[in-house]
């Protein structure tokens, strides 16, 4: 009895260790699968607009985005002109409807416009053809108003999805977040926000003003100082972006040039 059960516990032993012999040879093929059907089925690539652009040129863009008011509008404009400055300033259609003139002079003055959309909606909630429907509307307008033919887009909120990005750029546009935050809607005090502007300089920053924030126009000489100070250029966005031969870190959104051995 009891050699019939060493003997048993012998079989079994050896059972057992051939059976994971077994199954190690059988699943080494498979023990990789989750690579492997990255491979074939990958996720869906992230799709970002431009945060900031890669330079070795010391230059920024100032930008101004209009959604509400336009008390300190002139004012704004006025330091601009002193300065010699050249801005891009987003536009909502409501805004362009309520301020023609406004927007007439800031096309009069030089600066580039941008599409902010018709109503500053939240477009992750739109359909694609209600996205479109957002950006055409306003292009239309702007044009009317100004002259000034739109091909920067700014997304209501900085939100943005793949549908979002795909169709802004399927209608021509490049999309355009902003790497600095001045936060002056939130009635940050001139100090407060020229901190925040000037603490996080860096070339090629896109930096987010709005036209009527509560004190961006009394901020705005001192941050235009210290930025020529440090060397700076101020351009219009367009002048800052590459024109072509890019792509857009996924992670940072940063526009980076192709050279042709990257190619």
């Amino acid at each position: 009895m009891f050699v019939t059960l060493v003997i048993g516990k012998k079989r079994l032993r050896l059972f057992i260790g051939v059976s994971l012999v077994l199954a190690i040879l059988l699943m080494t093929p498979l023990l990789n699968l989750p690579e492997r059907l990255a491979a074939v089925v990958s996720p869906e690539e992230r799709l970002v607009p431009i945060y900031y652009v890669d330079t070795d040129e010391k230059k920024v863009a100032f930008s101004f985005d209009a959604s509400w008011g336009a008390d300190r509008t002139e004012k704004i404009i006025e330091i601009l002109k002193e300065n010699k400055i050249k801005t891009t300033f987003f536009l909502t259609g409501f805004w362009v409807e309520a301020y023609p003139e406004y927007v007439k002079l800031i096309a009069e003055e030089g600066h580039e416009i941008g599409n902010h959309t018709l109503t500053h909606p939240h477009l992750n909630n739109l359909t694609v053809e209600e996205i479109r429907n957002e950006l055409k509307r306003v292009e239309q307008m702007i044009e009317q108003v100004s002259g000034q033919k739109t091909a920067l887009f700014r997304p209501p909120f900085g939100e943005y999805s793949n549908q979002v990005v795909e169709t802004i750029t399927g209608l021509g546009y490049s999309c355009i977040q902003w790497s600095i935050d001045s936060l002056d809607w939130k009635n940050l005090t001139a100090a407060e926000i020229v901190e925040r502007v000037t603490g996080q300089a860096h070339q090629g920053a896109i930096i987010l003003f709005h036209n009527n924030g509560l004190h961006t126009a009394d901020a705005l000489p001192e941050i235009i100082e210290y930025y020529r100070q440090h060397k700076y250029t101020i351009v219009p966005i367009s002048e800052l972006l590459h024109s072509d031969n890019y792509r857009i870190d996924p992670h940072s959104g940063a526009q980076i040039k192709i050279n042709k051995r990257q190619q």
